[in-house]
């Protein structure tokens, strides 16, 4: 994924379409893309600032909230596989995802399961 464009190089580019200059002919100047310039100028004209729009973010695991729950399965019975708590999660109206999320968080929490059947 590219960097953002500096604010310098914002300004100007806005400067020289606010001058007379379309978007593309700014482009060209500047060597950018031409969608990048257009996409700045509408931002400029939706948001009034040359500021970037945040990059990424965070996610929320899937299974937060459930900590207890999975602390319960894997305690209450030693031989329980990614497989069977899938299951139970899934028996108990929970979006489990796939097992690799489950792995991830147990992981995350400490906690261990039966590797094979």
């Amino acid at each position: 994924m590219a960097a953002p464009l500096s604010q310098d190089l914002r300004r100007r580019l806005v400067q020289a379409v606010e001058a007379g200059s379309s978007a593309r002919e700014a482009a060209w100047r500047f060597a950018v893309s031409e969608s990048a310039a257009i996409k700045l100028i509408r931002r400029v004209r939706e948001t009034g600032s040359t500021a970037p729009a945040r990059i990424g973010g965070y996610r929320k695991p899937l299974l937060a909230g459930h900590e207890v729950l999975l602390r319960e399965l894997t305690s209450a019975k030693d031989n329980i596989t990614l497989a069977g708590i899938q299951a139970a999660l899934v028996a108990r109206g929970i979006e489990a995802g796939c097992l690799t999320t489950i792995w991830s968080t147990l992981r995350r929490l400490g906690l261990s399961h039966k590797k094979t059947f």
